[in-house]
């Protein structure tokens, strides 16, 4: 797939800007704070209508506008794509596909493709494991469409039932209570199920080529091992209904007294192990970033495996974050194979090779010019 043109209107800070891209690879550099990395926000939004950066819509219109948009031309195997988001100061964000509005914004998805790397994403590792389910749901949006549908009916039921929970935190259960209570919990069961399944299958088949990735950017004197840690036994996996609904059982007094749920994959955990040790206790900074280095290249073959097309590779300003081993690894592994946006505030990372065949775009103050 080509992105081959973008249009941001009253967008963060870029108040009527056009964009074509005439080359597999675009640097766009500039100093800190002048757009670079909301141009690729964008582009994130039109593969997965998320932002890293976890953005209100208000936040992302310019100031003094009621309305924000971003319009683009994607060209994939299947034909030639116009996609338009638009985001409303007081009302709902609205998409749109060859210019027909669409009802449910889960038809958008996949349309576009976009793996995004960022020195933000150093969090996978160090952060906590809110971030890693983060990463993980944002991938499986991408490989599955339905999955934004799934994951936000078991936000749904997590918030009502939290709400139920903090009600009656402090009542004695009436009868009426207790079967409201069952409901919520079967549907939180029901959907929550759901979801693992979805989680488990994605890291079943990341885990294997983000360790391959990982051998090869560390000489194999590494072994990356990814696992699944759902907050309800997987095993057997028929039997995860049934083990959700027991372990809120045991959890129920506790549930009570905090009056928030406690069981459910709003709390599992994805590990990240180097060489038996868990990664996050391990090593230097240059492993770590191996690490996500190792993950971010998965994550594009696995959604070229998927989709089978190449997705985009958005990188903002990690080749700073990289040793020279390790922004060639990258560099070579991108090739011409992905089209490829990348942030930086000097050209100083990139050979000649590669400066002779990207467009080189600058940044200044919301206004984007070819250098």
């Amino acid at each position: 797939m080509y992105l081959k043109t973008i249009h941001l209107q009253h967008f963060r800070n870029y108040q009527d800007q056009w964009v074509e891209f005439l080359a597999p690879k675009t640097i766009l550099v500039g100093n800190n704070a002048q757009g670079k990395s909301n141009l690729l926000e964008a582009v994130e939004l039109l593969a997965t209508l998320r932002s890293h950066r976890m953005a209100r819509d208000r936040e992302l219109i310019q100031d003094e506008a009621a309305v924000g948009q971003i319009d683009a031309t994607l060209e994939r195997q299947a034909g030639t794509s116009d996609l338009k988001v638009t985001f409303r100061r007081n009302g709902r964000r609205t998409v749109a596909h060859n210019s027909e509005p669409l009802r449910r914004q889960m038809d958008f998805l996949g349309i576009l493709n976009a793996v995004q790397f960022s020195s933000l994403d150093l969090e996978l590792v160090r952060g906590g494991p809110e971030g890693r389910r983060d990463w993980l749901d944002t991938l499986l949006i991408q490989l599955e469409p339905v999955y934004a549908h799934i994951l936000q009916q078991y936000n749904q039921v997590l918030r009502q039932r939290n709400a139920f929970l903090k009600n009656t935190q402090h009542l004695a259960l009436s009868t009426q209570h207790l079967e409201e209570q069952a409901l919520w919990d079967a549907q939180l069961a029901t959907t929550g199920t759901r979801v693992i399944r979805r989680r488990d299958r994605a890291i079943t088949r990341l885990a294997p080529i983000a360790a391959d990735w990982h051998a090869n950017i560390s000489g194999s004197t590494e072994l990356l091992q990814i696992k699944y840690i759902p907050n309800v036994p997987l095993d057997p996996p028929e039997k995860i209904q049934q083990a959700f609904l027991e372990k809120i059982q045991q959890r129920a007094v506790a549930e009570q007294h905090r009056g928030t749920s406690l069981v459910g994959p709003h709390r599992d955990e994805i590990e990240l192990i180097i060489n038996q040790t868990p990664a996050r206790q391990y090593g230097s900074q240059g492993q770590q970033r191996t690490l996500v280095l190792a993950l971010k290249l998965a994550e594009l073959k696995l959604i070229e495996e998927v989709v089978k097309e190449a997705p985009l590779l958005l990188l903002d300003d990690v080749l700073a974050e990289l040793d020279p081993y390790r922004q060639n690894q990258l560099l070579d592994a991108i090739a011409d194979r992905f089209q490829t946006l990348i942030t930086t505030t000097h050209l100083g990372a990139f050979d000649s090779q590669w400066l002779k065949s990207s467009q080189i775009l600058s940044v200044k103050g919301g206004v984007i010019l070819p250098q």
